[in-house]
């Protein structure tokens, strides 16, 4: 009894110095000074330093190094953000030769294809996330050109939440889940996020991208892509101009309405990389058109924005897009983990004639990117992992190294020498295959950390992507602040958002947000700005290309269902290029066709329209299915376009749903070519927004 009470007190023991030992490593910052990890005071926490307001980083920024090396350090092997990603093999051409803008060798003869891999992505969630969240989607590309790897690493917006790298590891801890509980997994709507964004103006823009019906994509296939920062394309003759990166999908560009993406994640979270692999293993290879805006350097300073700031765009009525080659992705890969996961891109991989500028985030990933792939890929030479091996040459004398896989041959490690007959040396960089040679930029300025005062305007071009939506699109901006809002636990975040983000770019979006939060209506903004010149390019809906190539279309049928007339149209949606897919309640053959799914299996959200077969028999069973019911309710409500072969309509009126609506075709006998038409039409408008009053009406 002694001994176990001894034991007992042993154990108490123990348990208390583990206690005090933890708590000395608890760290609360209460009334302390920011520092560095080695104990020393932080002045500016804000800002990279640099070469004057708007000049290069640099080097030396022991602070910025410090915090952006550990931040790339902080996870492994995932990556950091970006960790769910989807990506594709395929092809790019030139359409016309870009030497009078850059003598990129990829960039010059339209008869060459340049192998690429491209890899989609969610930022926030871990690579077990869903899909379809409210999220950023990276889009990075890697061109295996003849002059080496070149990496064009941007997301499906053009502007990014913060100015300077400095602020990433920030924003990036802001966003991801919450330290406390690891909660929520891939979305933005909690109380760190919402803090931070709500303290740092700079966002705005960005953040409001982000509450856009942008940030839940219909598919990968059919998401723009922007480069974000402002790069330089330099000629054989030196002559440099500026230029932004536009990637357009040839079939147009769309989204998902909020209610579907939610659902989608629980029933489907593989949606997005399903419908790439799938599309790309029956031919409908995803095609992407390149695009640039071309700034001449004496213009860099003629905007009433700075081209350095990756918080702002160019609007393409001021400097058109200029489409200058297509992308074609055209095979899956063949294991995901040794090229999905393993493909390491960079923004510092160029060849001659692409060159940074001095963008202070921009800067930053320089340093960023290859310290994260030393930490994931096991050291300096994830270079030699196949996925992302230069079809070109890398010759040079750099040696061993963990997970070296290339037997170097004779004795210099070393350059210049003279035992391996001086070889590789450099070349010469003015001759016609010469090396990389940055741009001679003229620089002077004072060594200093501060924001270039032509970086403080943050509320114009927020106020301009707003006033460039349309009434649908404003409807879903003001309702998605209000869903993430509703999920801040703290009274005062979601008030400071309302009042000092949203009251100073737009007075009526602001007053919505506030209403749906029960909070008082917001004053005018302290730094409220007017009105803007729209940009319609900026539009979803304006981003639409007619027709209904590779869209998925269920036939709804049932035993009983006319088999002719499923036949007929199966082969009228093949012929205009789409994807038809027969949904029954079960998969046993309806008069010898094999259903693809069935209705409780893959639901409406699935598809982009819905065509109900004839045949009485069929109709009754799908009238009297609740799964079928509920399958054409959801469709109805979602704005999607359905039509109704004979029979078929007693499925609507048995769904309680107008049988004269916008987007919904009915016909009997001799009107199905009719009715497929205006189907069609429908269809190809990718949703039906007239219809959306009355489909408020239609239960969830």
């Amino acid at each position: 009894m002694a001994s176990k009470q001894r034991n007992h007190s042993s154990s108490t023991h123990g348990e208390d110095l583990k206690s005090k030992d933890l708590e000395r490593s608890r760290v609360r910052p209460q009334n302390e000074a920011l520092r560095t990890n080695q104990g020393v005071k932080i002045a500016d926490n804000q800002n990279t330093l640099r070469a004057g307001p708007r000049g290069p980083s640099l080097l030396e920024d022991f602070i910025m190094r410090e915090k952006i090396t550990h931040f790339d350090h902080e996870r492994i092997p995932e990556r950091i953000v970006h960790a769910r990603g989807s990506a594709a093999h395929g092809v790019f051409q030139v359409y016309e030769s870009m030497a009078e803008y850059t003598k990129a060798a990829f960039l010059q003869d339209p008869s060459v294809q340049t192998p690429v891999y491209v890899r989609f992505s969610t930022v926030q969630g871990p690579r077990g996330s869903a899909d379809t969240v409210r999220d950023v989607r990276g889009f990075a590309t890697k061109f295996y050109t003849s002059e080496g790897n070149y990496d064009l690493v941007g997301n499906n917006m053009p502007v990014f939440f913060i100015q300077d790298a400095i602020k990433f590891p920030d924003f990036v801890h802001a966003v991801k889940p919450e330290a406390p509980n690891e909660m929520p997994t891939g979305g933005s709507a909690h109380d760190t996020f919402w803090d931070f964004v709500s303290l740092v103006p700079e966002s705005a823009h960005m953040v409001l991208w982000t509450m856009s019906d942008r940030a839940i994509p219909r598919s990968l296939r059919t998401m723009e892509g922007f480069g974000i920062h402002t790069f330089r394309f330099i000629n054989a003759k030196g002559a440099m101009r500026l230029v932004k990166f536009h990637w357009r999908p040839v079939l147009g560009s769309y989204s998902l309405l909020w209610d579907e993406a939610q659902k989608i994640a629980g029933k489907d979270p593989d949606f997005h990389r399903r419908d790439l692999w799938e599309a790309i293993e029956r031919g409908d290879y995803p095609e992407f058109e390149l695009g640039v805006q071309i700034i001449e350097a004496k213009d860099e300073d003629s905007f009433d924005f700075d081209l350095l700031d990756p918080t702002k765009l160019v609007p393409e009525e001021i400097v058109p897009v200029k489409i200058i080659g297509k992308m074609t992705l055209n095979r899956n890969p063949d294991n995901f983990f040794a090229e999905t996961e393993q493909v390491a891109f960079h923004p510092g991989h160029l060849v001659p004639g692409i060159d940074f500028t001095n963008d202070p985030l921009l800067q930053g990933r320089l340093f960023s990117y290859t310290d994260t792939q030393i930490s994931r890929l096991g050291g300096p030479n994830f270079h030699e992992i196949p996925i992302n091996r230069p079809v070109s040459p890398n010759v040079n004398n750099q040696r061993d190294g963990m997970h070296r896989q290339t037997i170097n041959v004779g004795e210099a490690s070393y350059e210049p020498n003279s035992v391996s007959d001086a070889w590789p040396k450099e070349t010469d960089p003015a001759a016609k295959d010469g090396g990389f040679e940055s741009y001679a930029e003229p620089m002077e300025g004072t060594k200093i950390r501060v924001r270039s005062e032509s970086f403080a305007d943050h509320f114009s071009q927020a106020a301009l992507f707003y006033q460039s939506m349309s009434d649908v699109e404003k409807e879903h901006i003001a309702l998605a602040y209000q869903f993430e809002l509703g999920k801040v636990t703290k009274p005062e975040i979601r008030a400071r958002v309302v009042n000092e983000i949203l009251a100073n770019f737009d007075a009526d979006l602001a007053a919505q947000v506030a209403e749906g939060l029960g909070l008082p209506k917001p004053e005018k903004g302290a730094r409220a700005v007017g009105k803007q010149k729209p940009s319609p390019a900026l539009s979803l809906l304006n981003r639409v290309v007619p027709g209904i190539k590779t869209r998925k279309i269920a036939v709804l049928a049932a035993p009983g269902s006319d088999s002719a007339e499923i036949k007929s149209v199966q082969a009228a949606l093949k012929a205009e290029g789409a994807a038809p897919l027969l949904i029954a309640p079960t998969l046993a053959p309806i008069d010898g066709m094999n259903p693809d799914a069935t209705i409780s299996g893959m639901p409406s959200i699935m598809f982009d329209g819905v065509v109900i077969a004839g045949g009485e028999k069929g109709a009754k069973a799908l009238a009297q299915s609740g799964d079928a019911r509920h399958f054409v309710l959801e469709a109805f409500r979602h704005l999607k376009a359905i039509a109704a072969m004979g029979a078929g309509k007693d499925v609507l009126s048995a769904a309680h749903l107008p049988d004269k609506a916008d987007g919904v075709s009915i016909g009997g006998d001799g009107k199905a070519d009719a009715v497929l038409k205006l189907f069609i039409e429908a269809v190809g408008q990718h949703r039906v927004w007239s219809r959306r009053e009355m489909a408020e009406s239609v239960p969830a």
